[in-house]
């Protein structure tokens, strides 16, 4: 651990973190005016700077736009009047925010990139690779990607919906280390602190329980923001998943990452394991086309590590095709697992709740050895 460094924050210092994702979120950039806190901007940018000194690649999922767009443009409601009025105010405010971020950068000696993508870029897995490389040659060069979802152009069936996320799967797509979140809140709580004032800090979870996530609210404190604490406890799991750290802290302060770094003040959510690269983007997909319905001894065998084979499955719902994702429930309709299906919907509910001996009979040809293989599987 780095000397002047607590033990919480040691794991995002730039010794046991190559490649940072830091996220931003609109309250902290933007006023209620739809002005710029550039004072406040420029100390987090001080503190990149000194980062990207010690040897640390960052990245920075910039939120921002439309309410900037916003203002620019006239429009009510932040800009979220309607999806035309987002739309419009994310393209004149996506320019005015790089063009912020480029100039100041520069002028701590780095480059920045703008880098906008939307759910289908990292959902598609051809695109999530190429959006991987492109990002990894901008981080090795020593250049800062500057990320925001393209919200001029994805509509509401296509978002992320909330730049938590983005983050959390941009850091597995860079094969990131650590994530932090900077928020109009400073961690995770046991209850609400705007309305319990009693409610305490949650500063480390090593592990996202059902209990962990009754905690979240789903309402930003700001209002301006797209996510709340559900969004933080989602990107902490599509984070973890991936085997890497990820840290709610509060950026109403000057200096946020300084701050954290001395104090360690936050919460943060422990990296879980060292998933592949194939598996992790299985598991931080937000998007599937059908629903596989098993019974309890598969549960059981799928959280031994074992392919889904039909005879553990007692329903198949949606259309889909081999190669789609298919979310697995479990008896009590948790999701327990999810990944890429080896038949079409069609032929998976033929096989439903039978042996493998019988499958050949069933289908005409020989079957294939299990309706989700396991290296085709990310448990949840």
């Amino acid at each position: 651990m780095v000397a002047g460094v607590s033990e919480q924050a040691g794991r995002f210092s730039p010794i046991a973190c190559r490649r940072l994702i830091v996220k931003v979120g609109s309250a902290l950039l933007v006023s209620d005016k739809g002005e710029v806190h550039a004072d406040w901007v420029e100390t987090l940018v001080t503190d990149i700077a000194a980062r990207a000194e010690a040897g640390q690649q960052v990245a920075i999922v910039s939120s921002g736009a439309i309410a900037l767009g916003a203002r620019r443009l006239g429009l009510g409601g932040g800009g979220r009047n309607s999806l035309e009025d987002a739309q419009a105010a994310a393209a004149a405010g996506q320019i005015a925010l790089a063009q912020m971020w480029a100039e100041l950068l520069s002028q701590r000696g780095l480059t920045a990139a703008q880098v906008l993508v939307t759910l289908d870029d990292l959902e598609d897995r051809r695109r999530y690779l190429n959006a991987s490389a492109t990002l990894g040659r901008l981080l090795g060069l020593g250049v800062v990607p500057v990320i925001n979802e393209n919200d001029s152009v994805a509509t509401a069936e296509i978002r992320f919906g909330d730049n938590d996320r983005l983050a959390a799967r941009v850091g597995q797509a860079v094969g990131a280390q650590g994530v932090i979140l900077l928020s109009d809140i400073d961690g995770l709580y046991d209850a609400n602190p705007h309305v319990d004032t009693h409610a305490k800090l949650i500063p480390v979870v090593p592990s996202i329980t059902a209990e962990i996530e009754a905690m979240a609210d789903a309402k930003s404190a700001s209002g301006m923001g797209s996510g709340g604490m559900v969004s933080k406890i989602e990107a902490a799991k599509i984070a973890t998943a991936a085997g890497i750290d990820l840290a709610i802290i509060s950026g109403r302060e000057p200096h946020a990452l300084a701050r954290f770094a001395e104090a360690g003040h936050g919460t943060v959510f422990l990296g879980e394991g060292s998933s592949s690269a194939r598996k992790a983007w299985i598991a931080g997909r937000l998007t599937s086309v059908g629903t596989i319905r098993v019974d309890a001894g598969a549960t059981r065998a799928l959280a031994s590590g074992n392919s889904l084979l039909p005879a553990g499955v007692t329903a198949v719902e949606g259309q889909f095709h081999r190669g789609d994702m298919v979310e697995i429930v479990s008896p009590e309709g948790k999701r327990v697992a999810r990944g890429l299906s080896e038949y079409d919907a069609a032929e998976a509910r033929l096989i439903v709740g039978r042996r493998s001996d019988e499958l050949s009979a069933i289908l005409g040809h020989a079957p294939r050895s299990a309706l989700v293989h396991r290296n085709h599987m990310a448990l949840v």
